[in-house]
């Protein structure tokens, strides 16, 4: 039995992928404290409308389950976070705020050097709203506001949106300004102010929307970023998070690997403050607990693509690539973008098609198996026969699955997924494992991960978050406005983004690359060049390739460390009722 949550009392932003979920436009809003009164009496305001973690009916008739709360999906949903300088503001005890952890107390800026924010990444190119984070125009709130689309009412072809963000702004700034407090001198003051300067126009929010795109005339919400990838396909699943139903369809993959090869769900606590996580510890605890308990950390970060130097880059480097590899360029271009991610661009991984030609064996089969499956779970539907749409829905999750579902003792040496690829990096899997790492055995097998994946499952993360800028196909230039607003919910912003960011993401060697970081977000500096080696197989006639000096591909544009605490918590926080003692 998968554990139960208290899905009242945690905010639904951290169950959930919103925009998987049908809402495919975001806004970010970040607020400061003027008067620690008058910011409690506004969070109290806000409260009943912050969106909980409980379940949502389902919009096809049936599927809920028996004896579940299940409530309607919101139009627009609301979450809100605080970083360590809007809890000071708010008046929290001296005694609360000290047991909170360092890397949260110091905030994103003072950890540069970890993050690599420095030179192109450094706060000086940052975005107004983040250069200017200090003083009355701290950024001490955040809120987020995503919308509904209406699937069922197609404008020719075209969505029309359930959630209206622009009426929903207009109510948060009526909101806020109703909140205000008298100075020394007796004169009245805004109590709260939404700050400005996001991008290149300096706007009191922060955009965000998925990538739309047009099939047969119809529009489809695109899990795609603007490099052309789909994205967020591995997002990690933990204990509670889904019914256990739709834990089994997730969870291969997804979760962590088991001695014996199987795949489970992550423990609760390395998302959730107050619950056991990998080490069967409790995550930092708050003077009182009840601040902590069911609440988390976000690193919210704003990236910008180059996608023009992305699609430069490509287009050379595969002129010398098709000509070693004896392909045409096309091909040669799309095989560099998939060995540089560690995927090809529909989702599929390179460790079950590691050539064109098994990418579209691969994928022809997926959407083949996929759609059959699909219509017959329709008709079943239709037909109302229950057995039927059981036997139907189980085989489309583990078609889904398929996308997931691999370990890297099947691609020892990183010859079909390159080592220091993106996705190696972020989710190493079974490959640190030690049995993995010694490599074949007499017989030419490797061996098995034999404490699964020990070493990697302390390192996840959950992502959240939207693309932001034109919907558009390609930019023009390196520097149009447009990229990943990147948002990375975990327990331990040390333990799990930093030593991310840091060692597997900026330094290779626990990936056999030495200094050379990430292909894709790999910090550049202009004294040392990147290169990123794809290797030979030793069965072929082919040499390694070597992609060198990679351009900035993505670039930090702002962000901050935010503690998004549980129902409760968030409660005692408006009411100024946190006790430590």
């Amino acid at each position: 039995m998968s554990k139960e949550l208290d899905l009242a009392d945690i905010q639904g932003n951290v169950i959930r992928a919103y925009g998987r979920f049908g809402y495919p436009q975001a806004r970010y809003f970040f607020l400061n404290i003027q008067n620690a009164a008058a910011g409690r009496q506004f969070i109290n305001a806000l409260f009943p409308h912050v969106t909980s973690a409980i379940r949502w009916k389902s919009p096809v008739p049936g599927q809920d389950y028996p004896g579940e709360e299940r409530i309607d999906r919101p139009d627009v949903t609301l979450n809100i976070g605080f970083s360590y300088a809007g809890l000071e503001a708010l008046e929290l005890p001296t005694r609360t705020l000290k047991a909170m952890p360092s890397e949260f107390i110091d905030g994103m800026k003072k950890r540069s050097y970890i993050l690599s924010d420095v030179g192109i990444n450094g706060h000086n190119n940052w975005d107004d709203i983040w250069k200017n984070n200090h003083g009355t125009n701290r950024v001490h709130i955040w809120i987020s506001m995503n919308a509904l689309v209406d699937f069922e009412q197609l404008q020719d072809g075209k969505f029309k949106m359930k959630g209206d963000l622009a009426a929903r702004t207009k109510w948060l700034e009526k909101l806020i300004a109703q909140f205000t407090y008298k100075d020394e001198d007796g004169k009245t003051r805004p109590g709260i102010k939404i700050l400005s300067g996001h991008g290149k126009e300096g706007t009191s929010f922060q955009q965000a929307a998925a990538l739309i795109k047009n099939r047969d005339g119809r529009d489809e919400i695109s899990a795609e970023e603007h490099f052309g990838f789909r994205d967020g396909i591995g997002d990690p699943v933990f204990e509670g998070q889904f019914t256990k139903t739709v834990e089994q369809t997730r969870v291969k993959g997804r979760g962590k690997i088991m001695p014996n090869g199987s795949w489970a769900p992550l423990e609760t606590g390395e998302f959730l403050l107050g619950h056991p996580d990998e080490s069967q510890e409790l995550p930092v605890d708050f003077l009182p607990p009840e601040i902590s308990r069911n609440g988390t950390f976000m690193a919210y970060r704003k990236l910008h693509e180059n996608v023009a130097g992305f699609e430069t880059y490509i287009a050379t480097t595969a002129k010398v690539f098709a000509r070693v590899m004896g392909m045409d360029e096309a091909e040669a271009a799309e095989t560099l973008k998939a060995k540089m991610i560690g995927r090809w661009s529909d989702g599929t991984p390179l460790v079950k098609a590691d050539t064109e030609a098994r990418r579209k064996q691969f994928r022809e089969a997926y959407e083949r198996d996929l759609k059959l499956a699909k219509d017959g779970y329709q008709a079943a539907m239709l037909a109302k026969d229950e057995e039927k749409a059981a036997i139907y829905g189980a085989q489309i999750s583990e078609i889904k699955q398929r996308e997931t579902d691999f370990k890297y003792a099947d691609d020892f040496g990183g010859i079909k997924c390159p080592y220091a690829s993106h996705l190696r990096r972020g989710n190493a899997r079974d490959m640190l494992d030690p049995q993995v790492a010694l490599g074949p055995d007499a017989s030419g097998k490797v061996p098995q991960a034999g404490n699964g994946s020990a070493l990697n499952k302390r390192r996840r993360i959950l992502r959240r978050g939207l693309p932001y800028g034109s919907a558009k196909k390609g930019a023009k230039k390196s520097d149009d406005d447009q990229g990943i607003i990147f948002m990375a919910v975990c327990a331990s912003l040390f333990r799990q983004f930093e030593f991310l960011q840091q060692q597997w993401m900026q330094y290779g060697l626990d990936f056999q690359a030495g200094n050379d970081t990430c292909p894709v977000i790999g910090h550049r500096d202009e004294n040392f060049p990147t290169k990123f080696v794809i290797p030979s197989d030793p069965q072929g006639d082919k040499p390694p390739f070597i992609c060198s000096d990679i351009p900035p591909l993505v670039t930090t544009k702002g962000g901050e460390y935010f503690f998004i605490p549980g129902m409760t918590a968030l409660r005692m926080i408006a009411m100024g009722i946190v006790d430590p003692t």
